[in-house]
C-alpha cells in the first residue's frame, strides 16, 4: 500500500478570488483569514477575494496570501475527507510552500508561520528592489544544457539556476542583462524560454541580505520537531531539529529549489498518492512530468 503525501504551492499560484467560496462553507477557513487580518493589520481576505491583481501579485502580499489560502484549502480537505488528512505521511512545499508544510506538520503555529512569511516577503521584495533582476523558465532543455546556458550568460551579469522543477523545466535567476542573454542562448539551444513575472532573482545570492533578515524573524519563532517528515527544497532531505529547520529555511532564500529531487525522494520513501493543497494546479502539472503514474489531486476552491 502506497503512502499519501501533501504538496503546498509557492509564489505565483495566487489569483484573485482564491479562498472566496471556502469562507462561506468552512468556518475553520474563515477563521484563518480573520486571524490573518488581525495579525497583518490589513484586509488580506479582501485582497485574496477581490484584488486588485497587481497588489495581490506583489511579493509582500502574495506570500502571506498563498500561505493562508493553502491552509484554508487544507481545512476544506480536513472537513470533507478527514481520513485523507489523518492518513498523510509526509509533506513538502515549493519555496514559500515549505512554511505551509511546516505549519501542517505542527513544526510552527499558524501565527508564527504567518509572521515569518510576512517578514520573508518584505525582505525578498526589498532585495529585489535593490538590484534590477528577474527569472526565466527554460523549457525543453535538460540540466546539462541549462547549466551551459548559465555559464555563457554569466559573462554579461550574475545568473544562477533557481529552480529544478521537473524534467525539461528549469528556472534561472539573475540580472536583467543575464536573463535576456539566457533567453537568446536557450532559443539557440532549441529550448523555449519564458520570462516570469516576479519581482527579482529569487533563490540566488542576489537575495542577500534577505536571508539574514529572515534568520532574525525565525529566531523569534517557536519551532518544534515536525510530526511528519517535511522534505526541504535545499537538499531534498528531511530535517527534524528546530535549529536545523531554521538554518535550512535561511539557506532556501539564496539556494536553488530542488523540487524534482524532493518529489523523487518522497516517492522513494513510498509516496504514490499526492494532494496539491492550495491555489492553482502548478504542482500537479510538474508531477505529470516527473512521473505520470503517480496520482495527484488538487485541493482548492477553483472551478
Amino acid at each position: 500500500m502506497g503512502k499519501i503525501a501533501f504538496l503546498f504551492p509557492g509564489q505565483g499560484a495566487q489569483h484573485v478570488g482564491m479562498g472566496k467560496t471556502l469562507v462561506s462553507k468552512y468556518p475553520a477557513a474563515k477563521a484563518l483569514y480573520d486571524r490573518a487580518n488581525e495579525l497583518l493589520g490589513y484586509d488580506l481576505a479582501s485582497l485574496c477575494f477581490e484584488g486588485p491583481a497587481d497588489r495581490l501579485d506583489s511579493t509582500v502580499i502574495s506570500q502571506p496570501a498563498i500561505f493562508v489560502s493553502s491552509l484554508a484549502a487544507l481545512e476544506m480537505l480536513r472537513s470533507d475527507s478527514p481520513d485523507v488528512v489523518l492518513g498523510c505521511q509526509m509533506a513538502a512545499g515549493l519555496s514559500l510552500g515549505e512554511y505551509t508544510a511546516l505549519v501542517f506538520t505542527g513544526a510552527m503555529t499558524f501565527e508564527d508561520g504567518l509572521q515569518v512569511v510576512k517578514r520573508r516577503g518584505e525582505a525578498m521584495q526589498a532585495a529585489a528592489d535593490k538590484t534590477p533582476s528577474g527569472m526565466v523558465s527554460l523549457l525543453l532543455l535538460d540540466r546539462e544544457k541549462v547549466e551551459a546556458v548559465v555559464r555563457e550568460a554569466s559573462a554579461v551579469g550574475p545568473l544562477h539556476v533557481a529552480n529544478y522543477l521537473c524534467p525539461g523545466n528549469t528556472v534561472v535567476s539573475g540580472s536583467v542583462a543575464a536573463c535576456e542573454k539566457a533567453v537568446e542562448l536557450a532559443e539557440q539551444a532549441g529550448g523555449k524560454p519564458v520570462p516570469l513575472a516576479v519581482a527579482g532573482a529569487f533563490h540566488t545570492d542576489l537575495m542577500k541580505p534577505a536571508d539574514s533578515q529572515l534568520g532574525e524573524a525565525l529566531a523569534k519563532a517557536t519551532i518544534k520537531r515536525p510530526e511528519l517528515p517535511v522534505y526541504s527544497n535545499v537538499d531534498a532531505a528531511v530535517h527534524e531539529t528546530p535549529d536545523e529547520i531554521r538554518q535550512i529555511l535561511v539557506r532556501q532564500v539564496v539556494s536553488p529549489v530542488l523540487w524534482e529531487d524532493c518529489v523523487r525522494a518522497m516517492m522513494a520513501a513510498g509516496a504514490d498518492t499526492f494532494y496539491e493543497i492550495g491555489p492553482g494546479k502548478v504542482l500537479k502539472g510538474l508531477m505529470k512530468r516527473i512521473d505520470r503514474k503517480a496520482s495527484c489531486a488538487t485541493v482548492n476552491d477553483s472551478p
